[in-house]
């Protein structure tokens, strides 16, 4: 949806994804798509309605708590899709201006613990993924905070999703330099729902293996396109990484992967069975052409947090991605090694360091087949 225009300079195109997520399998799911909040209902369910396919119309501010009256104005189509089960949910747009044309996605995780989303936003300029509007549904009204940074200062920014059960859902976001006492609108935007059959259907790709071997001819922005497709996964988990243990914990599972943004951008889920139960799981990658780097994100049911994205490339037919993050308590590097790309067999290895990367232990290893 529009409301990633905050993010990125008003002439760059941008993609965006809706993704739902939610733990502890079990719990009474209802089959209404209502956003009321009321009491024991724990709000898994509050976009349900956006599913299906809207015509868009989209008013942004030029040049937002600057004194400015000057707005653009878009024309688009959004589609939203169930995936992973009907916990996560994928949204897409494509519009147009007067002088431009846009496409977009943002993505929805949500909460069970707090009852609350988190709404992230990527755009193409440089592949990120922002930092989250939190917040949630009350009385059919969903109103999501974070701070950003707006003409070089920090300040507030609102979302509000009002409507959502009609076939005119309704959007604004807002900015606050007064700690939240005032806010301007600077994004308005109307849906109209449509028939799902005047809008071209998502067609898995012909998979072409990427030559990852050319990375001197080519600026890496397909380096991923080996993945779209279904799979069959094993994998094995180290319990205790980083302790001496040397058990492990096999899995078997299956995923599908989505190719979004013309191979800029992927999505895949995963879900799979082993000793410790049921797991599920989403990736989104994401591309910078500025910097020919991936960044790739994950999150799982269990709380539907994006984690730190690990970042890099792939040179001579191997990828590795590298992040900071922290292990019990304390702050390790973390290493992703991808391999045999170019086959039916692609091999993943996770890595952890406590040395500053002078060695690693391995962790977790995933090799998959690809299913016809």
């Amino acid at each position: 949806m529009m409301p990633a225009w905050r993010f990125v300079p008003r002439h760059v195109v941008s993609i965006a994804l809706i993704f739902v997520a939610y733990s502890m399998p079990g719990i009474c799911q209802t089959a209404s798509g209502a956003v009321q909040a009321t009491a024991g209902r724990d709000g898994q369910h509050d976009f349900d309605p956006l599913l299906g396919a809207w015509k868009e119309h989209t008013k942004i501010r030029q040049h937002p708590l600057t004194g400015s009256d000057t707005w653009t104005e878009f024309e688009g189509i959004d589609v939203y899709r169930k995936i992973w089960g009907g916990r996560a949910i994928i949204g897409e747009y494509e519009g147009d201006s007067n002088t431009r044309h846009s496409e977009g996605v943002m993505l929805y995780t949500y909460n069970l613990p707090t009852n609350q989303w988190s709404v992230y936003f990527a755009s193409s300029k440089d592949g990120k993924v922002s930092p989250p509007n939190a917040g949630e549904f009350k009385d059919g009204r969903g109103e999501f905070y974070t701070q950003d940074i707006l003409n070089g200062r920090l300040r507030y920014n609102r979302y509000i999703w009002s409507k959502l059960t009609t076939n005119s859902p309704h959007f604004e976001e807002s900015w606050s330099d007064d700690g939240g006492k005032t806010w301007e609108v600077d994004n308005i935007t109307d849906l109209t729902r449509i028939n799902g059959d005047s809008v071209k259907p998502y067609v898995a790709p012909n998979v072409v293996p990427a030559d990852v071997n050319a990375a001197t001819e080519r600026d890496g922005q397909h380096d991923f396109d080996f993945y779209p497709g279904d799979w069959k996964y094993h994998l094995k988990r180290l319990q205790n990484p980083l302790t001496g243990s040397t058990k492990w914990m096999e899995f078997e599972g299956t995923g599908h992967c989505y190719k979004i943004w013309d191979g800029r951008a992927n999505l895949d889920e995963f879900e799979g069975d082993g000793p410790i139960g049921h797991i599920e799981g989403l990736t989104l990658r994401t591309y910078n052409p500025e910097t020919h780097q991936w960044s790739l994100y994950w999150a799982n049911s269990k709380d539907g947090k994006v984690v730190v994205p690990q970042i890099g490339q792939f040179k001579n037919g191997r990828g590795e991605f590298y992040a900071q993050d922290m292990l019990n308590g304390k702050s390790i590097f973390i290493r992703f090694v991808w391999t045999n790309t170019t086959t039916s067999m692609p091999h993943f290895e996770q890595s952890f360091s406590n040395d500053g990367g002078k060695t690693w232990e391995t962790n977790w290893i995933t090799d998959q087949t690809r299913v016809k």
